[in-house]
């Protein structure tokens, strides 16, 4: 199970970096998430270099990919040569967007003219790509989901490992990384926030958390 993490320059740390902590708390046997760019090193919109740990090709063949956000969003989606290379596919693939990423998906016709989530910055360019912007932290239709604001991005994680490892993981993960004194409080809103989106008949593996 491969989940990539689109992350480009400019991108904001608490998207992708939160994102990848909470999804690497699924300890199993083939679980593997990875920061996948375009180039071999991303620099952060505050100055921190990531070295790629996979490529926007080996993104495609994800079995799940989550698309980051940052500060050069625009430029990304104005870079026709850079979004042909996303050949993301919502029948072979879990999405997810966290703020700005939204509209990546937005351009790539991928969000199903349903609504989505962002954040407010980004909100007029989501509605200019033709896609409504809710007023909540996160949404999901069938394999798509959408979150705003960086601290969302644990609800993006928490439904990519629901829909992947089962409920129960999902708990686990937060659980794990929710302050002392605080954890059932952090369990109790992410799973309020994604619970509508998950669908009963969906039965996954059982996975070792730590």
């Amino acid at each position: 199970m491969h989940i990539a993490i689109l992350t480009f320059d400019g991108f904001n740390e608490l998207d992708s970096l939160i994102a990848l902590g909470i999804l690497n708390r699924v300890k199993t046997p083939g679980w593997r998430v990875s920061i996948a760019s375009p180039t071999p090193k991303v620099r952060s919109m505050n100055g921190v270099v990531l070295e790629a740990q996979a490529t926007l090709e080996d993104a495609c063949e994800a079995d799940a990919v989550l698309v980051g956000s940052g500060i050069r969003t625009r430029d990304v989606v104005a870079d026709a040569a850079l979004m042909s290379q996303l050949t993301l596919d919502p029948t072979r693939q879990l999405l997810g967007a966290q703020c700005s990423g939204t509209l990546i998906l937005a351009k790539l016709g991928l969000l199903g003219g349903v609504p989505a989530c962002t954040d407010l910055t980004t909100r007029p360019w989501v509605e200019e790509a033709g896609v409504a912007v809710l007023n909540q932290p996160f949404v999901a239709r069938r394999n798509v989901a959408t979150a705003g604001g960086c601290l969302s991005s644990q609800y993006l994680a928490a439904w990519f490992i629901a829909r992947l490892a089962g409920v129960e993981a999902a708990r686990d993960a937060i659980h794990y990384v929710a302050p002392v004194g605080e954890k059932e409080t952090y369990v109790t809103r992410a799973m309020a926030n994604i619970s509508p989106f998950l669908q009963e008949e969906e039965r996954p593996a059982t996975v070792e958390i730590r």
